[in-house]
């Protein structure tokens, strides 16, 4: 079993996980899986009510999503992945404690070939949060996710980030930067 492979099977069976991203590191787990959300939110020391990020395979992964949209936009979301931007979109689909008190989920397909492998290895998107404790600096680095989470996490998956600098952007379905800037 590769890494990837162990990973995955990890996040399907309701584990945590560590792993690379386009900028920074990230704790993730099953999105439909409350207890392993609750578990990651724990750690990250984060409410709920703030909402978690999405990361998928392709962009067919959110097509629920991007169905409540017009075309235009569904072509300007889709065009801009993958990439280093997130969505808000609207969603049904999702259970509260991913969407937090919004009505739309954060969609990303990530321009970080592992983390797009991981994704359709799981056979869903799954939850992607910058692994750090709230209100200090996500990790860049494996060997600083090895010395602050091993032990914490079920798997730290081995990789790096793909070389961008922090979090992505993220913007609402309209196209207007809620963070970061692009």
């Amino acid at each position: 079993m590769t890494p990837e492979q162990q990973a995955a099977r990890i996040l399907v069976d309701g584990g945590l996980i560590a792993h690379a991203t386009e900028g920074v590191w990230g704790f993730a787990c099953d999105p439909l899986c409350e207890q392993a959300t609750f578990r990651l939110l724990e750690i990250k020391e984060r409410s709920w009510e703030k909402g978690l990020l999405l990361l998928g395979g392709d962009a067919s992964d959110f097509k629920d999503q991007l169905a409540e949209l017009p075309q235009c936009r569904i072509d300007r979301v889709t065009k801009s992945w993958p990439g280093h931007n997130t969505w808000v979109l609207p969603d049904t689909r999702y259970p509260r404690w991913v969407r937090g008190i919004h009505t739309g989920v954060a969609c990303r397909v990530p321009d970080h070939d592992q983390a797009r492998r991981l994704a359709r290895l799981c056979g869903f998107p799954f939850i992607s949060t910058s692994l750090n404790r709230a209100g200090r600096p996500p990790i860049t680095r494996q060997a600083d996710a090895q010395v602050q989470f091993a032990g914490v996490v079920d798997f730290i998956l081995p990789g790096e980030t793909s070389g961008y600098s922090g979090p992505s952007v993220i913007r609402d379905s309209q196209g207007e930067i809620l963070r970061g800037t692009s």
